[in-house]
């Protein structure tokens, strides 16, 4: 006869053998597992980022390399545009070194052909030539404003030379504002004291010195008046226009 309880629901037991060592045993081998665990973990970290950090050290010393060699050829170009510029400057400056010599030699050829002009037309003068002559004037800027270099040459032609005496004057005429002005080469020369300069030679005399220009005054033309004294004496006139050479 089977005899029924009624009230709360009742669960089915099971009966187990009591092992108090396997408890423990796998108390110890959850805990290991987990220690294993955590320790694989953090040695595998470890090793990627220690392989992530010698990648990384890697590709720094690649571009600290690539930025040398960049560096090297960047001031390899800059000592090659350098030398182009040094260069480019020596060619320009022996350039015009050249130029201003081969100038210069030009000046001194065409000074010299022009002296032997004079000198062959002053040893051998031709029949309408013949007497006192005004030769060149040359009026060259000077290192100031308004400052001019002039030269002068009063020559004697003639087949046999005897000295000769008489006097030059010298006159700038121009324009100051509205009106006509002349000025006696005594007025703008310290070297001039007179307005008639004094002749005394036998071949030919140079007259050469320095002239300043008043403010305002505006040169145009330059006349030129010798004579010559004695028995023989003449008068000789000539204009040159106002035209300056550059030093």
């Amino acid at each position: 006869m089977k005899t029924t309880v009624k009230g709360s629901e009742q669960h089915r037991m099971i009966v187990v053998p009591y092992r108090p060592y396997m408890r423990a045993f796998i108390i110890t081998v959850l805990l290991l597992s987990t220690i294993a665990a955590v320790g694989g973990s953090f040695y595998l970290g470890n090793y990627l980022g220690t392989n992530e950090q010698r990648d990384a050290i890697a590709e720094r010393d690649q571009l600290r390399v690539a930025v040398s060699e960049k560096t090297a050829i960047l001031e390899k170009l800059d000592q090659q545009v350098a030398n182009l510029k040094l260069g480019a400057e020596v060619d320009r400056k022996a350039g015009e070194e050249v130029r201003a010599e081969l100038t210069s030699l030009k000046r001194q050829v065409a000074e010299l052909e022009q002296d032997i002009t004079f000198y062959r037309s002053l040893m051998h003068p031709t029949a309408d030539s013949k007497g006192l002559t005004i030769g060149s004037l040359n009026i060259l800027s000077a290192n100031a404003p308004r400052h001019y270099e002039y030269k002068l040459v009063v020559q004697q032609l003639v087949t046999e030379h005897r000295v000769l005496r008489g006097h030059v004057e010298f006159t700038i005429v121009g324009r100051e504002g509205d009106s006509v002005r002349r000025l006696s080469l005594k007025d703008i020369s310290n070297k001039v004291s007179t307005k008639r300069i004094p002749l005394r030679f036998k071949y030919f005399q140079r007259i050469e010195g320095e002239l300043v220009l008043p403010t305002g005054f505006e040169p145009e033309r330059i006349e030129l008046k010798a004579m010559s004294t004695g028995r023989n004496g003449a008068t000789v006139e000539k204009k040159f226009g106002w035209l300056v050479q550059e030093t």
